[in-house]
């Protein structure tokens, strides 16, 4: 297993790292055992976030004792000083712990300087002066904003969406980003779920100094993962090949399912909905086509094209017609399922 030193914050991981997002979505019980096996099975990277609900308290219990033989990161959506300040305490006393290794801005809508009036960057800079943060992170889903968060070098790790379906133009981005010193973790490895291969993304995050945060949710994920500590996957003409296959088949504009879209204003579960004849066809299952998931899809009728959910992607997606577009599809599939 390759290490991966994040830029000039010194930490050093294997290639192989914790995405704790859905740990939210499992009971605690659950989510420590999960996260211990992790540590043990020589995950030492975890990756939480304020707005994950539960997931910073499920780490904190997890790791209570041991806080020196991990490393944390989290995150925080405040818009305001006073927030900035809630949010780290609230961080701390969560995960059981007087420090955070890196602290990011979640989810930036810019790059975040001193004397932009925010106030948010002297904040981290106090921030680590205490003690409280050891490094100053920052995520970001738009790559023009990523971009020029490089260039400002104010930042000692980004991170950015990464996986086989990545662009020259991310490729460039993470290259800038090591040839700058800084830290590059890669979020949405999986793009989301609909990339199913895991020996393919993981010979693809080989290739480049970024650190992959795998969302893991389930004991059978955190064991493929874990597997990889134990065998290397490099490149080969077999993987090369699948990958072009699967470039082919999703390049292009495509919901990832992060949710930043939500709530839709008539209660559509646009994070699944909007990619739900790709995950269908990628990945068959039965439940997809039960009535309680022909309900979910004909909700999509209701769309009034208030916009709301086009101005909170970060991808800029025109989520109104991939909603429906996917429900042309899954009544196809629905319509040929029926057939059979």
């Amino acid at each position: 297993m390759k290490n991966i030193t994040l830029g000039r914050t010194g930490i050093v991981s294997p290639q192989n790292a914790f995405g704790a997002l859905p740990v939210q979505r499992v009971d605690t019980e659950t989510a420590v055992r999960m996260l211990r096996r992790a540590y043990e099975g020589g995950m030492t990277f975890f990756d939480t976030a304020r707005a994950y609900s539960d997931s910073e308290e499920k780490l904190g219990k997890a790791f209570d004792g041991m806080r020196d033989k991990v490393f944390i990161a989290s995150k925080t959506q405040a818009d305001t000083v006073d927030k900035f300040w809630k949010d780290l305490e609230t961080s701390l006393r969560n995960l059981r712990t007087d420090h955070i290794d890196i602290y990011q801005l979640h989810c930036a809508k810019q790059c975040y300087r001193p004397g932009d009036g925010t106030g948010l960057y002297e904040a981290m800079l106090q921030a680590k002066e205490k003690g409280m943060i050891r490094h100053i992170g920052i995520t970001a889903h738009k790559i023009g904003i990523a971009e020029e968060i490089v260039e400002s070098g104010l930042y000692e790790t980004l991170q950015f969406p990464f996986s086989y379906l990545a662009s020259d133009r991310d490729i460039k981005l993470a290259e800038a980003c090591r040839e700058a010193d800084m830290g590059f973790i890669a979020m949405k490895g999986l793009s989301g779920g609909l990339l199913t291969n895991a020996d393919a993304c993981m010979a693809f995050m080989s290739r480049y100094e970024v650190l992959p945060i795998w969302g893991i949710q389930r004991d059978e994920e955190l064991e493929e993962w874990l597997s990889y500590f134990h065998k290397d996957v490099a490149m080969n003409a077999d993987i090369e090949a699948f990958i072009q296959k699967e470039r082919e088949e999703l390049m292009g504009d495509f919901c990832r399912g992060c949710g930043y879209c939500s709530p839709c204003t008539v209660g559509i579960q646009i994070n699944n909905c909007a990619r739900m004849a790709q995950l269908i066809r990628r990945a068959p299952s039965a439940q997809f086509l039960e009535k309680e998931w022909q309900d979910r899809m004909m909700k999509i009728e209701d769309c009034v094209d208030c916009g709301l959910c086009k101005t909170r992607c970060p991808y800029e997606l025109d989520i109104p017609t991939l909603l429906r577009k996917n429900l042309y599809d899954y009544k196809e599939i629905l319509a040929g399922h029926r057939k059979a």
